[in-house]
C-alpha cells in the first residue's frame, strides 16, 4: 500500500476555544515525513476557555510571533510544494488553519501554502476498524503499546508533540499495512 503522496506534513494546533467564531490559534506544530519540524506560538491577548486556561496556557512559554510572521514562517517551512496536511482529528485544526491564512474560498487557495483539503487520521483509523478514540493518550486498551509507540515521551496538548506523535503512529501504521496489503 502506498499513500497518494509522500509530501505529507503532520500538524496540530492549540486554540483558544472550540467556538470557531470566537476562537483563535495559539500554537501550531508541523513535522515533515523526514522529521524536519516547525513550532510556533502566536500572539494573543483575548478571551480563552477555562480548559485552555488550565491545560494550554501554562505550557506556552516560547517567543510569540504575530499572525503575519506565522504565515511567513509556515510558507517558508512548506517551501511552495503541494503538501498534504494530516491531523489526528482535522476539523478544528483545519478551521483555525483557514482562519490563520484567511481562507474564505477553497477554490482560490493561492493564500494557502498547502493543499486545501486536509487529511483526517481519525477517519483512517475508523476505516481500518479501529475506534478513533483509542488514539487518546489515556486509552484504556493501550493502543500505543499495541502498535509499539511510547506515548509517554510526548506532552499532551502541545502542538508539536501531538504532531510528532501522529507522525510516529502514521509511520508504524504504514509499515504494518504495507506488509499485509498488495502493492
Amino acid at each position: 500500500m502506498k499513500p497518494y503522496s509522500d509530501n505529507i506534513i503532520f500538524y496540530d494546533s492549540e486554540f483558544t476555544s472550540l467556538d470557531p467564531y470566537k476562537g483563535e490559534i495559539l500554537s501550531i506544530g508541523l513535522i515533515k515525513m523526514n522529521g524536519e519540524e516547525l513550532y510556533l506560538e502566536l500572539e494573543y491577548d483575548g478571551e480563552v476557555s477555562d480548559f485552555v486556561k488550565d491545560n494550554i496556557l501554562p505550557y506556552l512559554k516560547g517567543k510569540k510571533v504575530s499572525r503575519e510572521e506565522a504565515r511567513e514562517k509556515i510558507r517558508k517551512f512548506i517551501g511552495g510544494k503541494e503538501s498534504y496536511l494530516v491531523a489526528y482529528v482535522d476539523s478544528y485544526d483545519s478551521i483555525y488553519w483557514n482562519k490563520l491564512f484567511k481562507i474564505k474560498d477553497s477554490t482560490k487557495n493561492n493564500q494557502q501554502p498547502a493543499f486545501w483539503m486536509t487529511i483526517d487520521f481519525a477517519s483512517m483509523l475508523f476505516g481500518l476498524g479501529i475506534n478513533p478514540e483509542s488514539y487518546n493518550y489515556k486509552d484504556k486498551d493501550n493502543f500505543y503499546k499495541k502498535i509499539g509507540v511510547d506515548a509517554s515521551k510526548y506532552r499532551e496538548h502541545n502542538a508539536l508533540d501531538d504532531a510528532k506523535l501522529l507522525r510516529e503512529v502514521y509511520l508504524k501504521f504504514y509499515q504494518s499495512i504495507s506488509k499485509v496489503m498488495p502493492k
